[in-house]
């Protein structure tokens, strides 16, 4: 059976840099394995919060849930997130998405919102980040992104990020799209999530994230270890029904299991991320 990591989520009702430094400390101290923030289009940056996380938590992996990547410069992402990676020696993980263009973004009319387009952006930043990564010489010619760094000393270049071939990627993969499976593909990990025949989407279930596993198994031809990452909620439950509701999820083939914290109270959040996480023995 997989070993399962256990992530925990930090709500957007978080909203001091100095709050999510310290909370990063109280996790890493209660056993948890990441420490994930969201990431909106106008919001506090989720980098910065990251980088004062990395001070005072020396093993926790750190991560964004979810980077809304159409919505953000490549190269800039590429600068943010391997400058973290050397400082934490290597506990970077890059979760991405399409954005929810329902949050905010009706406050910025130049940003685009077309489901179609931003899935075309964010191919293409796949490819392109993973190129940054290695820190060689490329030129990439995009229908939304240029890049001539072949035009550019290689002297110039930032230095690379600890951890290679790249950065840990993780991408939201909708169960059966297979345009969305496909970009699961070429990343090293997925977040599930279920849509029905309607396009509605619905409850993700164990047997879902077993089908996109065999899916996976059968097609990915890159060699990196690959994450199959649930979100849900455990805390608070009895071992024996943490148990019932885990297990499940770890046979299906989850190897991360992400608390959500979205609608928690932030007076109530210290005390559940000291709880530590859910505990199956």
């Amino acid at each position: 059976m997989t070993a399962l990591k256990f992530g925990f989520t930090l709500p957007f009702s978080v909203r001091d840099a100095r709050s999510v430094a310290g909370l990063a400390c109280e996790a890493e101290r209660a056993g948890w394995d990441g420490f994930f923030v969201g990431e909106a289009l106008w919001h506090m940056d989720a980098w910065v919060l990251l980088t004062a996380a990395a001070m005072c938590a020396g093993r926790i992996r750190l991560g964004t849930m979810l980077s809304p990547l159409p919505s953000m410069n490549p190269r800039k992402v590429a600068s943010q997130t391997a400058t973290l990676d050397n400082l934490s020696n290597g506990r970077v993980i890059l979760s991405m998405g399409l954005g929810a263009v329902w949050m905010g973004y009706q406050a910025f009319p130049d940003e685009v919102t077309d489901t179609k387009v931003r899935a075309e952006m964010l191919d293409e930043e796949i490819d392109i980040l993973t190129l940054l990564y290695r820190g060689k010489p490329f030129d990439y010619d995009g229908r939304h992104y240029h890049l001539k760094l072949t035009a550019v000393d290689a002297a110039h270049y930032p230095p690379p990020p600890v951890q290679q071939p790249r950065i840990p990627l993780w991408v939201v993969g909708v169960w059966p799209r297979m345009k969305s499976m496909q970009r699961v593909l070429r990343c090293d990990g997925v977040i599930p999530a279920k849509m029905n025949p309607a396009g509605q989407f619905v409850e993700l279930q164990p047997e879902d994230v077993r089908q996109m596993k065999a899916y996976v198994d059968a097609n990915r031809t890159l060699t990196t270890p690959f994450d199959i990452a649930v979100e849900g909620k455990a805390l608070g439950l009895e071992r024996a029904l943490t148990k019932d509701k885990l297990r499940p999820w770890i046979e299906a083939g989850a190897t991360w299991w992400l608390e959500s914290m979205w609608d928690v109270p932030s007076d109530e959040l210290v005390t559940r991320l000291r709880q530590g996480p859910p505990r199956l023995e």
